[in-house]
């Protein structure tokens, strides 16, 4: 019959082991894995589905959004860097040059970064978790400032000279004009994502590709991509600075999870398997023990071999 314990008292053993199983669950989850291909796929549309609907789901606040950008315009007017405007009809003198622009800003904002996440699934599977947390978690905060600060870009302000570059041209793909109007919050323009997203782009092929030229490319593609907002009057250069402070509280949560940047942690990742193999080959590296004395006298005259 088992014994058991006097009344009132818990069985310390079990709370012990119960806690070493969240601690090895919540160490194994903190730990990056090898993503699943399949799982990857599913969450990043899940994920883009969840935040368009919730991006386009906070009140446009028409009024608040204009007197927003008043203020925006009015601040960098007293900073002396007010130059968006020059800017955007600098570039839509030279057609085709800005026509490349609307095309850029529809689709590269996608492309790029769908392309740096299946590059970092294959060549640094071991970095994909933690760098794709940083996006997600960059992503997460700018719906709070879409909610908290409704903001029109360049391109809707009342009585301000902007072109609206996409509806001059007549090209395809903008969702803030033209045909797709209708399917995107036209006042979320505070912080820029197309900035967020391409500095994380930028700042991942700087820190881990080898060739040098990639590593420039990485540098040049939000340079380019804050050129782009501009010129198009999609966006102010204030809405870019929201975008890298997104971006900063992206890593912090990533560096607070993992506990180092995406960038430090090992290139690749054992399989299970593999890691199995490694144990029993660790194991069977380990010196046998010494055979422990029986207790009980040799007999006289016993020759030892």
């Amino acid at each position: 019959m088992e014994d058991s314990l006097p009344m009132g008292e818990t069985d310390v053993t079990a709370q012990e082991d119960g806690k070493t199983g969240w601690s090895d669950r919540l160490r194994s989850l903190r730990s990056p894995g090898r993503p699943r291909l399949w799982f990857e796929i599913l969450l990043i549309a899940v994920s883009y589905w969840l935040y368009s609907l919730v991006r386009n789901a906070v009140p446009e606040q028409k009024a608040q959004a204009l007197s927003n950008a008043d203020w925006i315009w009015s601040a960098e007017k007293a900073l002396g860097l007010a130059f968006e405007e020059t800017v955007n009809h600098a570039f839509n003198s030279v057609t085709w040059l800005i026509v490349s622009m609307n095309y850029y800003y529809a689709t590269l904002h996608f492309v790029v970064t769908i392309g740096v996440l299946v590059w970092l699934f294959r060549r640094h599977p071991g970095r994909y978790a933690a760098t794709r947390l940083v996006l997600f978690a960059t992503t997460g905060v700018a719906l709070l400032g879409y909610y908290l600060y409704p903001l029109a870009p360049p391109r809707l302000m009342n009585g301000a000279n902007f072109i609206d570059t996409v509806l001059v041209h007549e090209t395809w793909g903008s969702m803030a004009s033209g045909n797709f109007k209708n399917m995107s919050n036209q006042y979320a323009a505070m912080p820029s994502m197309h900035i967020g997203w391409s500095l994380w782009c930028g700042l991942t092929i700087f820190a881990l590709a080898s060739a040098p030229w990639a590593r420039i490319l990485g540098l040049l593609y939000p340079t380019l991509t804050l050129v782009v907002i501009v010129a198009t009057a999609n966006h102010f250069w204030l809405d870019a600075v929201g975008g890298m402070v997104c971006l900063a509280f992206g890593y912090a949560v990533s560096r607070a999870w993992y506990g180092s940047l995406p960038q430090h942690l090992p290139k690749w990742v054992p399989s299970k398997q593999g890691a199995r193999l490694t144990g029993v080959r660790a194991a069977a590296r380990l010196p046998r023990p010494a055979e422990e004395p029986s207790g009980e006298p040799e007999p006289a005259g016993a020759r030892r071999q």
